[in-house]
């Protein structure tokens, strides 16, 4: 399939994709001048623009500058199945991946971006297409012994560093954490090299992640930590989605019904393992968790 790949922000070797919405009653899906809804002018015009940003293994850009990633994979399939071959995606920093879905710069915005409350007020969310939890890095030896967010709060005097826009920032407040010890990154590899050169003492963020980032950052500065206690908080597992403009739910509707079919018939949970990723950890099988349930807060009661 034909990518055609427009850079957006430079530099940027493992930024996340991720963003989401939810249910809107007035939402409808933008005409065109003849009175075409989206869907029908992205399957006329045989292409779709994805925003995402450069996150691995979610979505990436990889050495050959090719688009890859789980998220990308069920995109791929779903509008191939909406009878859209081409993705045209354009690269985007992770915190400007919403105001461009509003601005009409994408048509979806996808690599698994969580899907939240505030999140569902400024974009439609598709079903579910993933779920996962939190992991962190710090510093070789973790000298402060860092286990879990509680731990960070605890200790005033630690920074943890945060991708701009991430959930990971709201999470560590609703642990206890200080916002003036919450500092902020472009990306993943600027988080890790900030712990590197003493400027923060952990960073965090999806626990597939950071551990692929840390496993292709090869070095001994750094250090995964495997015992990390999961926070028992709202948005906890999250449930990544694709997402759309407000305008557009008619699009949004016909993606999620093509999504659970190939829940069904077993596609997504291969491309997520193709992907690295666990069909028994991070597949959300077909109308188990909805976006209507995660939006409202309801999952998490």
């Amino acid at each position: 399939m034909k990518k055609t790949l427009l850079t957006l922000s430079f530099g940027v070797l493992f930024v996340l994709l991720t963003a989401c919405g939810g249910d809107s009653e007035t939402a409808t899906d933008a005409q065109g001048e003849d009175g075409e809804g989206r869907l029908e002018q992205l399957q006329e015009a045989g292409t779709v623009k994805v925003g995402f940003a450069n996150e691995e293994p979610y979505a990436y850009q990889d050495a050959n500058g090719e688009l890859k990633g789980a998220a990308v994979d069920i995109a791929e399939a779903v509008f191939a199945e909406l009878g859209v071959e081409n993705m045209e995606s354009q690269l985007a920093d992770f915190s400007q991946l919403i105001p461009g879905l509003q601005a009409g710069q994408f048509d979806v915005i996808t690599a698994g971006m969580a899907i939240n409350g505030d999140r569902c007020e400024n974009a439609l969310f598709g079903e579910p297409s993933m779920q996962y939890g939190e992991g962190v890095v710090v510093e070789a030896g973790n000298p402060h012994d860092i286990q879990s967010y509680e731990d960070i709060a605890n200790n005033p005097d630690l920074t943890v560093v945060v991708m701009e826009g991430a959930t990971e920032i709201e999470f560590l407040q609703q642990e206890g954490v200080d916002p003036d010890q919450i500092t902020t990154a472009s990306d993943i590899p600027a988080t890790f090299s900030a712990v590197q050169a003493g400027r923060a003492d952990v960073t965090t963020g999806t626990e597939m992640t950071v551990r692929m980032a840390f496993e292709s950052a090869d070095t001994e500065d750094l250090e995964l930590v495997e015992s990390f206690e999961q926070p028992e908080i709202e948005g906890v597992p999250s449930y990544g989605a694709e997402a759309f403009n407000l305008n557009d739910q008619e699009l949004r509707d016909a993606y999620s019904e093509k999504l659970n079919e190939l829940k069904e018939d077993g596609t997504i949970e291969e491309l997520l393992e193709a992907n690295g990723f666990s069909a028994e950890s991070n597949m959300v099988p077909a109308g188990e968790v909805t976006t209507e349930q995660v939006c409202s807060g309801e999952i998490y009661e």
